[in-house]
Formats: C-alpha cells, structure tokens, sequence
C-alpha cells in the first residue's frame, strides 16, 4: 500500500492542493483543519509521515507536533510562516524532521515527502539483514527462515540471536570465539568454550528449520557463516 500522509493545514485551501499533487505522486493524503482532528487522525490512520502547519486552530502546531513525538516516531515535515530562528530551532528541537517556511513551492514540497519517506526506508531495511534464506530483524529480534513461500520463524535465545546477527554482518568472515564472546556475551565473564555450546544449540536450530551447513566450525579460529548456493 503506498505511503499515507496526513496534511494538518489550517487553510482548506492549501490542503487541496498539497493533497492533489501528493496523490498525482502516487501517495495517499488525508486532512486535518485543527490541531485536535490532527492528533486524532495520527492515532487511528497511523500516517507513513506528517506536514503539519503550526497555525492550527483548537490545538496550536507546536502542541500538536509535542503530542505526535509522544505517541510515534513517523516524520513530521513543518510548515509555517513564521521564518524567524528560534521558531526552527523549537520545532526541530520538539522532533520536527524539516522545517519549510510559508509560501512555498508545492513540487518542492512533494519532492521533501518522497525524500524524507526515502530516508525513513532507508533506516528500516538497514535494520533487517538477509543473508541465504534468512532474514534478521535487528529492531524486533526475529528470525525468519526459509523461501517467501513458506517462511518460519526460528526460536532462538538472546545470546544465540546476538551470535547470528554479528556474523551476519560479515558474512563468510571467520570469527574468533574471542571476538564472539566480547560482542555477543558482555554481560561478565566467560569462557571463549561457552561459545560452542551456543553455537552447537544454533546449528541444530538451523537444521531443524531446514538450513544446514549455513554455520561451520573453522579450526584452530571459531566460526563462520557460509554462503549457501
């Protein structure tokens, strides 16, 4: 489904017009014409980003973008008269990602939504790596294994995710049981053998999923990832 943005604009207006070029752009807009229609349409329509106008009547812009920041992290694009620093330097400070000053350019204003909507996607698949048919989340801490067909999620433990998700940065990378011990098990002291038994635990997980030889020992070193053809 394509990105929703929420235009919280007091002047009806400007609001038709930013909503017509964002839906030519292929993205989908709803409006708020106060402040407290804009908190409310945040929490039930759960808006990809957010141009909020901080002449708002009921509930002022600056309170409203308070409230967003409060309940979510989607981007708030700033649109306001009101030119002068301190203003920006609120706004940005509260949790404004942009700030453009009144009047403005529509296709400039679009281009600023794709671009920051491109950034914020940025961010979300730097969060998950693939490598063979697994994929780590790092934000939510789950493990899917397998084709898009038929994917299942892996049941590890803290330690074994963290041993998973390390190496999967550099896959085919040979990692001492040093190295994997002082990143994955910070927490005190242990013994660079505890490492195997972690390991043991992870490759009869990755097994029973399906995937196998994917983790192997390497002599006299540690472990590393192998690429699957």
């Amino acid at each position: 489904m394509n990105p929703l943005v929420l235009v919280a604009e007091s002047s009806a207006e400007i609001a038709h017009i930013l909503c017509a070029h964002l839906e030519r752009e292929g993205l989908r807009a709803i409006v708020a014409v106060d402040g407290q229609i804009a908190v409310d349409l945040y929490y039930s329509s759960q808006p990809d980003i957010v141009l909020l106008d901080l002449k708002m009547p009921r509930v002022s812009g600056f309170s409203v973008l308070t409230a967003l920041r409060e309940a979510g992290d989607a981007p708030v694009i700033v649109m306001s008269h009101q030119d002068d620093v301190p203003s920006k330097i609120l706004a940005l400070r509260i949790g404004a990602d942009d700030y453009v000053v009144k009047p403005f350019n529509v296709h400039e204003m679009v281009g600023r939504v794709k671009a920051v909507l491109r950034r914020v996607r940025n961010v979300i698949h730097a969060s998950v790596l693939r490598v063979n048919d697994i994929e780590i989340d790092l934000v939510s801490h789950v493990v899917i294994v397998g084709k898009r067909e038929r994917p299942s999620k892996l049941d590890l433990t803290l330690t074994e995710f963290r041993i998973l998700a390390y190496m999967a940065h550099f896959p085919t990378k040979a990692f001492t049981r040093a190295e994997l011990v002082n990143a994955c098990i910070p927490e005190g002291d242990t013994l660079e053998r505890t490492i195997d038994g972690h390991a043991s635990k992870l490759r009869q997980k990755l097994k029973m999923a399906g995937i196998e030889g994917f983790l192997e020992s390497v002599r006299g070193v540690g472990y590393r990832l192998v690429q699957i053809q």
